[in-house]
């Protein structure tokens, strides 16, 4: 297993090794000692499945307090990833990353607690799984506004179409108004 830095404290990306012949293939996708010694060692509580059709976009999610590390996966499509630093004390608070995460090639987004997070479906169907180190709380959850100009987040809309937000996604805050981590 491959884990790199990305530029933002904490965020790694995930590349496992995959054993692959005329069957198919075998990989581990979570292993808490190859973990550990890639310094992320905080137990997981909750795992859970996301199915979006092609253009939805799920963000920017986080939770303060009771806050989440999560580590994403996709089984099924493709999807583009987002974290965001929201760590004021942070040296790059307030910058965000993107990655590409598709069933195909298999690379894994470890996203820590005090970032954002977020996802856009850039194939007709995605299913994500990631697991989560703090377990769900909506009375602890925030959303800043996907299209936040103080972010400016790239995302690849598919045809320049806007996305498909939840009500809630819809409704997020700015990172000026935001509650943020210290």
């Amino acid at each position: 297993m491959r884990f790199s830095d990305t530029g933002i404290g904490g965020v790694k990306l995930v590349e496992p090794e995959v054993f692959g012949d005329h069957r198919g293939f075998f990989m581990e996708t979570w292993q808490a000692r190859k973990f550990a010694a890639a310094g992320i060692d905080l137990p997981f509580v909750q795992d859970n499945h996301s199915r979006s059709v092609q253009g939805t976009l799920r963000g920017l999610h986080y939770q303060l307090p009771q806050t989440q590390g999560k580590l994403m996966r996709v089984i099924a499509g493709e999807i583009y990833d987002v974290a965001v630093d929201l760590r004021r004390q942070s040296p790059t608070f307030g910058r965000w990353l993107g990655f590409i995460l598709s069933a195909e090639n298999k690379k894994m987004l470890w996203v820590p607690p005090g970032c954002g997070h977020g996802f856009y479906v850039t194939s007709e169907v995605a299913e994500i799984v990631y697991k989560c180190t703090d377990y769900y709380a909506p009375e602890h959850e925030h959303t800043i506004r996907w299209d936040d100009p103080d972010l400016a987040v790239e995302w690849p809309l598919v045809a320049g179409r806007p996305p498909l937000l939840s009500g809630k996604d819809a409704k997020g805050k700015s990172l000026r108004d935001a509650v943020l981590f210290p």
